[in-house]
Formats: structure tokens, C-alpha cells, sequence
């Protein structure tokens, strides 16, 4: 029988999503036949999430039309049809942990003998449920005291109690060990052989040919292709992920002096968030640091910055201690940082580009706290040039400027300190194209200034002014690309091909 002979228990087509001027989604489309578990694969901001968000009903598309068994899919106010057509399973748990199973698996429909509760019936109810799906999970345990895995099964049988048969499962296995993840998949097998079908997500894509039969590729908002798992060799998903052929062009290998001193030096830095790095930037090196969300790249940059205190390991700049949790004091240690929010860590919004833009050098401006507004703003004038920062001057409020001249002022703070190292997360998220290039010739003008650099960030092309790229996967870093990486190698390192 022909798949065309089949209608696809989930058809999304010419799925359209804008948020204001951005396009999340300029071209979704998703095919999925019964029974089968489908992988849905690509980079950070490929439009993954936004797809889950219409194929779930959380969200009505601008254009485009998303089919269950070959119907249209049910307004959007009619949740409960939604429920019967399709759930998700979240990397977060959504069950409420101080209830029981019991109570999770029915809550807001328990049953009831006249105005109350039948505990009774609730507990049997549970068993017979739990039994049908074969989850081997005790109905009267605390979810909260359950493993990660039997949560998962919490949710799915839940989910299949209101009658849906397609569970999308969002980046299950990032809090499973390989133990867990085997039993998630032998689990997964048996309910697709009970006619439930799965949509896949995960960033490790040894995965998707370990439990998948078919793979649908985004890229940059649009479907690029479908196709068999059997068919499509590793090689070929990475380059359809990153959109590049062979024959595009290498990044530039620059000559780093291996005997410039070193600034930063961490060993067996730990934390909840990554496991046992060591790393070391020199003086004029540029160390990028990459990896899927959740691989605690973002964590660790922070750790530097005074954000966070890891619970082992040591950080010297300069020989000397890095104070963990602590900012100003790392700050007048040497540490400048363009942080991952700009709007709630990064500029004040109440006070003009000047205020903004000196706030970390207001001691070395004047004394005993007393600062001349000429001199201050011949400082912040001579940053607005600097960085070409397109304002009518030190004194109009910051809430003014775009998004990419906003950044600016930030990296103009950062760099108004002369910091030893600078600390860049996601530096150029949601910037104009011509703003990237001028944030990003910044980092060239660190580097010749003998500024250690370390840059944190999804976007490749941020990465590209990097001398090395640290690969970070769930905690510890697991590769490190000199400059002259190709994309689809960089890419199978950050989505977890070649290392198991």
C-alpha cells in the first residue's frame, strides 16, 4: 500500500507565523502517518517550536492549515476537542508534583459520588489506565517522588485518557542517563505498536535513527525536506540542517601567538548547570563557546561575570581568584560582559544613552562619587562614535534607539571598563544585519587590543571571529573546532553526532 493510499493522521501545510516584523514560520509543513514516530529536526530558531505551538493549538497560524485524519483541525477556544487530537510532553514536567499519580492523571475530571470526590474510583480508575498502556507506576505515589522517565509516562498516558493518539515529545531524553533514555525508547516502541504515533524533537540525532522512521528538516523558518530515516545518511541531515554545501567557503584561520599569557584559566569548574570544564583564553584569543540550550554554555559565561557561584572548581584572571557571585567585584577584577538580555540586565531604560553607557567607569570620571556632566558626556560621546551608535546624542534616552543601536550601547559599557576579558552572550540576537557587523568588528578591535574575548552564541556567524569554538553538550565540553570549521562540522558537534 502506497503511503498516498494513507491519510496522514497530521497534516500541517504552508504553516505561516509572524511575531510583529519577525517571521517565525514562513513555511511549515509536516506530514506524519499513523503509527509511526516522526522526527522533527533543526538549529536553534529554525521554527521548530512555533510549529509545535500551531500543531498543539496554542496558536492559530497567520496563513496555512494544519488537518487531523484529514479534518480540519478544531478552533481554537475548543480545548477539549484539541486534548482528543493531540499533547504534548514538555522537557519541563507539567504533572503538579504534590499531587499523586492518581490525581494527575485525572485532575479537573475526577469522578465523583454525588458533590464529592470517589477517592475510590479515582484510584481504579488510575490502575485500569495505567494498566492499558502498561506504565508500571504505583497511582497513589507523590509525582514529585517519581523518576524523570515515569513522569514522561505520566504525561503520555494522561494524554492518551482524553483519546489522543499523537504525542509530540519535546527534547525528551535532556534530563535521561542512557539507561533511561533505552527504557523511554523500548516504551515508545510498544505504544506505536498500540497505534500511537510520535513527534520526535531532539537536538542529539543519534536519537532520531535510534526510534524514528521518518525525519522532517527546518531551516531558517521553512521546511526544507521529509524523508525516510533509512535514507537519509548522517551526513545528509547535517547539511540540510545547515544549509550548506560543500563547496561554500571556510572560515579564516588566523595565527594565535601560543605564548601570549594567559587571562583566564578555569579547572574542573561544576555547577547544576555544566560538569568539570577547563578552559583557558589568552590575551588577543577569541574562545567561542557553543551548544544546544540546555548544554550550560550561557551558565558558564555567567559564572564568569559574577552571576553565578559554581559548587567546585577554581577561575583565576590574571593569576588572580575570579569572585563567583559577586558582579561588581568581578567587574573591577577586569570582567566586562554583554549579557543575554539586554532589556532586563543590560540598559537601564529610565536614563539616556550617556548614563547607560558610563555607568561602570563613573569612579574613574570623578571623585568621591561627584562626576561633571561635560566630562561624563565627552566620554559617552567619544563611546557613540566609537561603536557608531546612531543617536542625537549623550542625553536622548536610551528607550529611544533600535534594537541593533540599543546592543551598541551595551557593548559600549562592556568595553568603557578597558576589561581584561569580555564576556559577549548572544551579542547580536535580534539585530539588524548591518548592526551584526559593526557589533561584531568589535570583537576583532578586543582581540587587537589584547583583550581576552569569550563569546557565547547560537548564531554561527558570531562564531566565525573565533580563534577556537568549545562545544558544550549536556554539561561538559565534548569538542573544540580551531578556526577554519566547516558548518555542518560544527553543527554535528553542537547537535550531538559524533560523540555518542
Amino acid at each position: 500500500m502506497s503511503s498516498q493510499a494513507i491519510t496522514p493522521l497530521v497534516e500541517a501545510r504552508g504553516i505561516v507565523k509572524r511575531y510583529g516584523p519577525t517571521t517565525a514560520l514562513a513555511d511549515g509543513r509536516l506530514t506524519v502517518l499513523p503509527g509511526e514516530s516522526h522526527a522533527l529536526v533543526g538549529r536553534n530558531g529554525a521554527g521548530k517550536s512555533t510549529l509545535v505551538t500551531v500543531l498543539t493549538g496554542l496558536q492559530a497560524p497567520d496563513e496555512g492549515e494544519v488537518r487531523f485524519d484529514g479534518e480540519p483541525a478544531p478552533g481554537l477556544a475548543d480545548r477539549d476537542a484539541w486534548r482528543r487530537k493531540v499533547a504534548c510532553v514538555y522537557q519541563k514536567p507539567t504533572v503538579v508534583p504534590e499531587l499523586t499519580v492518581a490525581e494527575n492523571l485525572f485532575i479537573n475530571r475526577q469522578p465523583l459520588k454525588g458533590r464529592f470526590i470517589s477517592w475510590r474510583r479515582l484510584r481504579e480508575e488510575a490502575a485500569a489506565l495505567l494498566d492499558t498502556w502498561d506504565v508500571h507506576v504505583d497511582p497513589e505515589a507523590r509525582t514529585s517522588d517519581l523518576k524523570v522517565e515515569d513522569r514522561q509516562m505520566v504525561e503520555i498516558a494522561r494524554a492518551l485518557s482524553f483519546g489522543a493518539r499523537f504525542i509530540v515529545l519535546d527534547e525528551p531524553t535532556a534530563q535521561l542517563d542512557n539507561r533511561e533514555i533505552e527504557r523511554l525508547f523500548a516504551r515508545m516502541r510498544a505504544l506505536q505498536e498500540n497505534g500511537v504515533t510520535f513527534l520526535f524533537i531532539s537536538h542529539h540525532l543519534q536519537e532520531v535513527y535510534e526510534v524514528c522512521q521518518t525525519v522532517t528538516v527546518l531551516r531558517d523558518a521553512r521546511w526544507i525536506t521529509t524523508a525516510p530515516v533509512a535514507d537519509m545518511p548522517r551526513a545528509a541531515l547535517v547539511e540540510a540542517m545547515a544549509g550548506e554545501t560543500i563547496a561554500e567557503q571556510t572560515v579564516a584561520v588566523r595565527d594565535v601567538d601560543s605564548t601570549a599569557p594567559v587571562v583566564l584559566e578555569a579547572r574542573g569548574l561544576t555547577s547544576d548547570a555544566y560538569r568539570d570544564v577547563d578552559l583557558t583564553v589568552r590575551r588577543g584569543e577569541v574562545v567561542g563557546l557553543a551548544g544546544i540550550s540546555g548544554s550550560g554554555k550561557t551558565e558558564l559565561a555567567e559564572s564568569f561575570t559574577g552571576l553565578h557561584t559554581p559548587t567546585g572548581g577554581t577561575a583565576r584572571l590574571d593569576g588572580e581568584r575570579l569572585p563567583f557571585g559577586d558582579v561588581r567585584r568581578s567587574l573591577e577584577a577586569g570582567v566586562g560582559c554583554v549579557p543575554r538580555d539586554r532589556h532586563g540586565q543590560g540598559l537601564v531604560f529610565g536614563m539616556t544613552i550617556g548614563d547607560n553607557a558610563t555607568m561602570t567607569v563613573l569612579d574613574r570620571l570623578g571623585r568621591f562619587g561627584f562626576v561633571g556632566s561635560d566630562r561624563k558626556r565627552g566620554f559617552a560621546t567619544e563611546l557613540i562614535e566609537r561603536l557608531d551608535i546612531h543617536t542625537e546624542g549623550p542625553d536622548q534616552p536610551v528607550s529611544d534607539l533600535s534594537g541593533g543601536n540599543a546592543q551598541k550601547v551595551v557593548m559600549a559599557r562592556a568595553l568603557a571598563s578597558d576589561p581584561r576579558l569580555l564576556v559577549l552572550i548572544n551579542p547580536t540576537a535580534g539585530v539588524d544585519v548591518k548592526s551584526k557587523e559593526s557589533l561584531l568588528s568589535r570583537v576583532d578591535t578586543a582581540r587587537e587590543d589584547g583583550t581576552a574575548v569569550l563569546v557565547v552564541s547560537d548564531e554561527l556567524d558570531d562564531l566565525r571571529r573565533c580563534d577556537r569554538v568549545l562545544v558544550l553538550f549536556h554539561g561538559r565540553v565534548v569538542a573544540e573546532h580551531p578556526a577554519g570549521w566547516r558548518d555542518h562540522e560544527l553543527i554535528a558537534s553542537i547537535e550531538g553526532v559524533d560523540h555518542g
